[in-house]
């Protein structure tokens, strides 16, 4: 009787684990909403942040600038409801290391796109990396690439 208790335990435990993983975000939302959230989180949208979202975002994903800004309306209302960054890095694990730092730099080119990196965009960056398990030598070479590449046009 208590084998059969925990039998039909199980199998509801793994239906509702198989829709739940199926109601995700793709990895293109988790991608865009990961950009979304580091221009948020100073509570400051500079244009200049937006513009270098869906500019990073093309450049990622390969993406038409139309297809780019419906994503990240779309990544902009999830965020809205989101309650931690585990539910876009979760989508992302299976992403290949260089594709992980790539994002990582994407996040720094968002917030330094106002010429200032605030501690709080910088924190997002900070525990998306540590949640990718992007090593920190990465991290901290992804946000040097973004800050000098920008000394260099300037």
């Amino acid at each position: 009787m208590l084998k059969q208790l925990f039998r039909k335990l199980e199998s509801a435990l793994a239906a509702d684990a198989t829709q739940h993983s199926d109601a995700g975000l793709s990895l293109h939302q988790a991608m865009a909403g990961l950009l979304s959230e580091v221009a948020m989180a100073d509570h400051d949208i500079d244009e200049r942040e937006f513009v270098t979202k869906r500019d990073r975002i093309c450049q990622l994903l390969s993406l038409e600038p139309s297809q780019a800004d419906t994503l990240l309306a779309e990544a902009q209302a999830h965020s809205k409801q989101a309650t931690s960054l585990y539910e876009y890095t979760d989508k992302l694990r299976d992403l290949d290391p260089q594709a992980r730092i790539e994002l990582i730099e994407a996040m720094w080119s968002v917030a330094y796109a106002d010429e200032n990196i605030d501690p709080l965009e910088e924190a997002v960056i900070r525990k998306t990396a540590e949640l990718l398990y992007v090593d920190h030598a990465e991290f901290i070479r992804a946000k040097l690439n973004v800050i000098e590449s920008d000394d260099s046009e300037s």
